[in-house]
């Protein structure tokens, strides 16, 4: 089971974890509504490394990204379902709309990302380039996204 680790905890953390040999993959997002698409992306997103650290958007920064009526779950509680997951080993939420200045932080061995983007439109490219970081896109599975299950949700 994962843990949730404080934000000014965790670049010494992850620290220590590299120390002692062990490989670190980051990915970030909001996982409102958990899906099939969600838990297969980070199943792979495991795959690249020894530990896994979920970058979470607080609800103050779902808010701002996806508008007044999201986050549908609240972050303890996204927090909490993404711990219970065998992938997932650590979560760390921040406030921001980007993990930008976290993933300078931390400094993760892989980074993964939606395969919606390339190292052209990564917003966080600079900083993977600056901190030696490998980026792995994963591809999304085809018709699950939140936004697809709310609007379904919505016409029912």
């Amino acid at each position: 089971m994962g843990q949730v680790l404080r934000r000014e905890n965790v670049a010494d953390f992850v620290d220590k974890l590299r120390k002692s040999g062990k490989t670190v993959v980051a990915t970030n997002g909001c996982f409102d509504i958990l899906h099939v698409g969600h838990v297969r992306y980070l199943q792979k997103t495991k795959s690249f490394a020894d530990y896994s650290i979920v970058l979470l958007n607080s609800d103050k920064s779902v808010r701002s990204i996806k508008g007044p009526t999201r986050p549908i779950n609240n972050e303890q509680d996204r927090a909490e379902i993404l711990c219970a997951l065998s992938c997932v080993d650590y979560v760390v939420l921040f406030d921001e709309d980007s993990p930008r200045n976290l993933l300078d932080e931390i400094k993760p061995d892989v980074y993964t990302k939606g395969g919606d983007y390339t190292m052209e439109s990564l917003p966080e490219a600079d900083i993977m380039r600056k901190n030696n970081i490998r980026v792995e896109f994963i591809s999304f599975v085809e018709g699950k996204s939140t936004t697809g299950l709310i609007e379904q949700i919505n016409k029912k």
